[in-house]
Parts: C-alpha cells; structure tokens; sequence
C-alpha cells in the first residue's frame, strides 16, 4: 500500500495587508488635516519638553539620577519655574483662539497680529494704522472700533487674573523736538496712550503696566521702509506668570 502524499497547508493570504495599510493612511491624513499649529500651547510644550531632557539623562545615568551638570540643571530649573501652572497655560491658550477669533478682520488687514514667545501672547498694534509717523496720538476714529474690541477682549473673565503690559517701539530714525527729546518718549507716550484709551473704554488699568523701548528691540531689520514700517509698533503682551 503506496503513501498518502501529505499536501502542505496553503498559505495564508496577505491581501488584508494592503487594505489594512490603506486604512491607516486614510487616518493619518485625518488627523493631519485636523492639526492646526496655531492651537499649540507653548506652555504646555516647554513642559513636554523639559520632561524628555529630563527622562534622557537619567536614562543616561546608569546610576539612575540625573546626569545634568549643575550648570544645565540650574539653567533647566529657571526655565521651569517661568513655566506657568497648568490652568493658567491653559487660560492663555484659550485666550489666544479668542483672540484669533474676535480679531480675524483686523489680523486678515494686517492691522493686529497675534504670536506667543517667551513673555506670553503678544498682540502687535501696527504703528502706521494706529499712528503718525513720529506721533504719539493715536488715530482714533479710523481705531476706535479696534480699541472698543480690545479693551472688551481684555475684560474677559477668564483674563481676570492676568497681567498685561503694552510696550511701545519705535525705528530707528532718529527724532527731537519739544514733546519727544529722542525715541524714548515716543515709545512710552504711545504706549501710555493706547492705555488710556483701553482704560476709558471699560478695561481695567489695574492689570496694566507700560514700558518705551524706542528702537532697541526691533522685529526685523530697519534697512528698508518696510522694515521700520513694521518695527514701529505697540505690543499688548498678555504675560507669562514668569514675567509679571
């Protein structure tokens, strides 16, 4: 009696793969098209980040502590200890898709522009819609509309508990006459200004502080007209707690 030929099992089909790999794709996409950069919180970002540099080195350390030299551990500790606590980083990013929001005209005319660094959420006033060139008063019946939404804007509840500080630059082209000696007076009398405008309209001066820093700070370069143009500017700085 022959032996029965034992057929080997067929292999098993791999077609889902494709599907499978298809599918995935399709959820990357997504979730890509509903990132929008404009929401990260860079509080909440610099903590994620010191904790991974944190994490690395005592990975590092085969002893198990941190491996940070007291140099880099004493320069980690300051960043932290500017890092405001979860709520407020929380309020502050709110505080900016409100701003973003309720200042879309404004932002799309070029007249406000809305960032973060590392003192907070900084709303830029362009000088020109809001100035003359080398005045300090502002234009207040092409602005007033503006200044009724920000000083509405800044009485938000959620900001109750918040510092500001408006802070007024210049560029650099020198300037001298009886009210203004030099840019210095020109950039803290247009911050005073804009501050008794939001105060008459409703917000609290309470929350306030002001500061000049004439042409020392600039955003670009000042070679070119465009670039003094956008240097002359009043900044509206809802603060980090690390810069109250």
């Amino acid at each position: 009696m022959g032996k029965r030929e034992t057929k080997e099992p067929a292999k098993p089909s791999t077609a889902w793969q494709g599907t499978y790999g298809d599918m995935i794709t399709l959820m990357l996409c997504f979730f890509v098209m509903l990132y929008d950069p404009t929401e990260v919180d860079a509080a909440a970002m610099s903590q994620i980040q010191a904790s991974i540099s944190l994490e690395t080195n005592s990975m590092e350390d085969p002893r198990g502590g941190q491996s940070l030299s007291s140099g880099r551990m004493s320069d980690l500790g300051n960043n932290i200890n500017t890092l405001p606590a979860l709520e407020k980083g929380k309020s502050l990013s709110v505080a900016r898709k409100k701003a973003v929001s309720v200042f879309a005209p404004e932002i799309n005319s070029t007249k406000i522009t809305i960032s973060s660094d590392e003192r907070g959420l900084v709303i830029t006033l362009a000088s020109d819609a809001f100035f003359e060139e080398g005045s300090a008063d502002l234009n207040i019946e092409e602005t007033r509309d503006v200044l009724l939404k920000l000083a509405k804007f800044f009485q938000d509840p959620k900001l109750k508990d918040r510092r500001f500080r408006i802070e007024g630059h210049t560029d650099n082209t020198p300037i001298s006459n009886e009210r203004f000696p030099s840019n210095w007076e020109l950039s803290a009398t247009r911050a005073i200004n804009t501050l008794h405008y939001l105060s008459d309209f409703g917000a609290n001066e309470d929350q306030f502080s002001v500061a000049g820093y004439a042409d020392t700070r600039p955003f670009v370069s000042n070679e070119t007209k465009e670039g003094q143009a956008y240097n002359r500017r009043v900044d509206i700085i809802i603060l980090d707690e690390g810069h109250f």
